[in-house]
């Protein structure tokens, strides 16, 4: 398939150069050949896969022409495909059936996408490294030695070593940000609320009922390009069945589509968290060249949310959402703990000990700040078209096994606490604004570092717009070097 894009793909499909059943043969090729040392394509679903493609293509010879149509494809394990397991990597579970698609699935399909099978994720989708009990560790095609990222971290690694040309995963703390940086790929964390999270649900959940939107949490596709996220977009956004009664969406045209247009605000200095090296000079040289290009690009400034309170915030509210399910018990001992937190600090830590015993009336003036915050990105929107930023500290890291709370993050040799390294990502996830990750060249070590480009709420299509022009003017995805991408 030679890394070709999803767009590509389709017009092959389309001129009749290549048929469904032959690309999903060829992906499945490839994926037999070359997944071994990666370990990413987890639940693999082949025959129903052709049995789709040869579906695909007869509909085509009829004249069919929806949007995805014989492209195959994979899916975060997370999601609920009818046939397959849901595991969220926990033991035990592979056996609990799911009879229901989830949105997401039931509309790439109806799209006529080809769904191969799933891709692994961290245990309950709780790290930046993609392993759990049930199926084992996925590593970088860039380096096997090194994580692939996490949550999302099996299609990141399958997008990038040239398996497939979309995927679809989540992002709470940077689950898709963070392997499109680590892989070299690119990702789109959508603005919260526009796609239905329906059928994206730990095991035994049901999902053909309603169901509460998880707070902070979006889903979004990972591809090998901008144009490929903007297409996955449309074909997933929209109201579940219930809303859609009575509405529809229908998202802004971009900004802007000429580089030059775009005002351009660079951050890479976080108040919480140093940033590599590599990294912040592959932004001060990015700023240059957006200069040249004939942008307005500021660097920092008055007018950002305080980035530490932001980071202390998405803490606060992810902790209240998780301890919802903790045993009683356990709910007394972080009420007792938080006690001696104090509420006037911007720690995460001590914001985390807060978040697991909020009450509904701390809840409500933590979610007011939400909304404080949202109105100072409101402002900076004012007057700039995106704000770019570092997607993660560091390139990808090694794998590291030890227990969560042992771990730290070497940046540039100095030791920065595991769990910090997604405090780039709450600027965007607080305010629920879309963040499209892109890929920002290599480090001295020869790793995929990424940005990520943040824009307005609801004006995902400026995000991807902004980074398709990116990809125009100085280039975009490149393929890892080793046998992970031979012959693809």
């Amino acid at each position: 398939m030679e890394h070709r894009t999803a767009r590509a793909l389709l017009e092959r499909l389309r001129t009749r150069e290549v048929s469904a059943l032959e690309l999903t043969d060829a992906a499945i090729a490839a994926i037999e050949a070359g997944d071994g040392p990666l370990n990413a394509v987890v639940v693999r679903d082949f025959d129903r896969a052709r049995a789709a493609a040869k579906s695909a293509d007869a509909s085509r010879a009829a004249g069919d022409a929806r949007p995805l149509l014989g492209l195959p494809m994979t899916l975060k394990e997370a999601f609920n495909v009818a046939g397959l397991p849901t595991t969220w990597g926990l033991p035990g579970t592979p056996a609990i059936p799911v009879r229901q698609d989830a949105v997401v699935t039931a509309r790439l399909k109806a799209a006529g996408a080809v769904i191969l099978g799933k891709t692994n994720v961290a245990t309950m989708l709780g790290d930046w490294q993609s392993a759990n009990p049930v199926y084992g560790v996925t590593r970088n095609p860039w380096d096997l030695a090194r994580t692939a990222g996490g949550s999302s971290g099996g299609g990141a690694a399958a997008v990038a070593a040239g398996f497939v040309s979309l995927e679809f995963g989540s992002d709470l703390a940077s689950s898709l940000r963070a392997p499109a940086a680590f892989c070299g790929v690119y990702a789109h964390k959508p603005s919260w609320g526009i796609v239905p999270q329906r059928g994206f649900a730990s095991p035994g959940v049901p999902a053909d009922g309603p169901q509460p939107a998880i707070d902070l949490s979006v889903l979004g596709p990972l591809a090998r390009s901008p144009g490929d996220l903007a297409l996955a977009l449309r074909t997933v956004a929209g109201p579940d069945d219930r809303e859609a009664a009575a509405w529809r969406l229908d998202l802004p045209a971009p900004r802007h589509a000429a580089l030059k247009a775009f005002r351009v605000l660079v951050l890479d200095e976080h108040p919480l968290l140093p940033t590599a090296g590599d990294i912040r000079a592959a932004l001060a040289a990015l700023a240059s060249d957006l200069e040249r290009a004939g942008c307005r690009v500021g660097r920092g400034g008055p007018g950002l949310p305080d980035l530490a309170a932001t980071a202390a915030l998405q803490m606060e509210l992810m902790m209240a959402q998780f301890s919802a399910d903790t045993p009683d018990d356990a709910y007394a001992a972080a009420r007792a703990a938080a006690e001696t937190a104090d509420p006037r600090s911007g720690d995460p830590g001590a914001a985390s000990l807060r978040g697991q015993a909020l009450s509904h009336r701390d809840w409500i003036r933590a979610d007011r700040r939400r909304f404080a915050d949202a109105r100072a990105w409101q402002g900076v929107f004012a007057d700039w078209d995106v704000v770019v930023c570092p997607a993660m500290p560091t390139a990808a890291f090694a794998h590291d096994a030890r227990p969560f709370d042992s771990r730290t993050l070497l940046v540039d040799g100095q030791a920065v606490p595991y769990s910090a390294q997604a405090l780039w990502g709450t600027l965007a996830t607080v305010a629920g604004l879309p963040a499209t990750a892109a890929p920002l060249g290599l480090s001295s070590e020869g790793l995929p570092i990424g940005m990520q480009i943040i824009g307005p709420y609801l004006e995902d299509f400026t995000t991807l717009a902004f980074a398709e022009a990116l990809e125009g003017a100085f280039g975009g995805f490149t393929p890892p070097p080793g046998p992970s991408s031979a012959g693809r």
